[in-house]
């Protein structure tokens, strides 16, 4: 029996074969993504992914185009990363560009939108990824950096719903990207958190607003997830704590929830809207 290190109480021991099977499942990152969405038929769809030249929005740009959609990488002004996105689904045999813009700023969001349209004659998908996961006491929080908190997490989500509500295919797809730890009420998650439940409400209310053109809103909320990022700063023993709350014995991969998302922004899930899917392997 092995400690369960968030609650305390104790868990059965999975045998060193059973986790070893578990992570033999592992394949490369091409095939991975290719399983994933075995199924998902994106063709003739475009989507926009905001923050989408790194990690966990790097993974769904990928999952959608592998779909058949063909998809614009936006990135705020990081030029290279962004390229290596676009050029690894180009290699995969999708369909992709990279428009720069600060999701911020109203007119950079409006210029992204036009250009999409420019290129490509519509826009079907949104999926609000960008996002900035400030971590600190309460107490210790500046004024700038609430403010930086909540003009890309909820500002920018505000923008691109607006945007969408104007320009969006009817029966389109509107996914955001939240967080479970807005379940879990971790010290030092209040202001990311409550960023994340703003986004949250969003969905859920503007559900009616989006109905009647057949267009599905939901949110996709990730636990965590192994990205570079997510891994800076963090000892191994406590990425190892984290494993232990997943019921597989594992971080999260950005493939995981790019699978969701993939899913939630096809045909199959029409019927699926204002909802919150936690996507965390049984963490919560």
């Amino acid at each position: 029996m092995v400690r369960h290190p968030r609650l305390g109480h104790r868990r059965p021991h999975r045998p060193a074969r059973h986790r070893r099977l578990h992570r033999e499942t592992r394949c490369g990152r091409g095939r991975l993504a290719r399983l994933l969405v075995r199924g998902v038929t994106l063709t003739g769809k475009t989507a926009l992914v905001t923050g989408a030249s790194t990690g966990i929005g790097k993974a769904i740009a990928r999952a959608l185009a592998v779909a058949g959609a063909r998809v614009v990488v936006n990135h705020p002004h990081t030029p290279d990363s962004a390229a290596r996105a676009v050029d690894e689904i180009r290699a995969a045999g999708g369909d992709a560009i990279e428009i720069a813009a600060d999701v911020r700023d109203r007119d950079e969001y409006a210029a992204l939108v036009a250009e999409l349209l420019r290129v490509y004659g519509r826009w079907d998908i949104l999926v609000n990824n960008a996002a900035v996961a400030l971590t600190k006491p309460f107490h210790e929080v500046t004024g700038e950096e609430f403010d930086l908190s909540y003009a890309v997490n909820v500002k920018g989500v505000f923008h691109g719903l607006q945007l969408a509500w104007e320009h969006l295919a009817d029966n389109g797809r509107i996914i955001t990207i939240s967080s479970s730890t807005t379940a879990l009420m971790l010290p030092g998650y209040a202001l990311y958190d409550s960023t994340k439940g703003a986004v949250e409400q969003f969905t859920r209310i503007l559900s009616k607003d989006f109905g009647p053109r057949g267009i599905t809103i939901n949110t996709v909320s990730p636990g965590a997830t192994e990205t570079e990022t997510y891994r800076t700063g963090k000892s191994a023993e406590f990425l190892a704590s984290l494993e232990q709350l997943s019921a597989f014995d594992r971080l999260g991969r950005p493939d995981d929830i790019a699978a969701v998302v993939a899913f939630l922004a096809s045909d199959a899930a029409g019927w699926v809207t204002a909802q919150n899917i936690r996507v965390n392997g049984g963490t919560v």
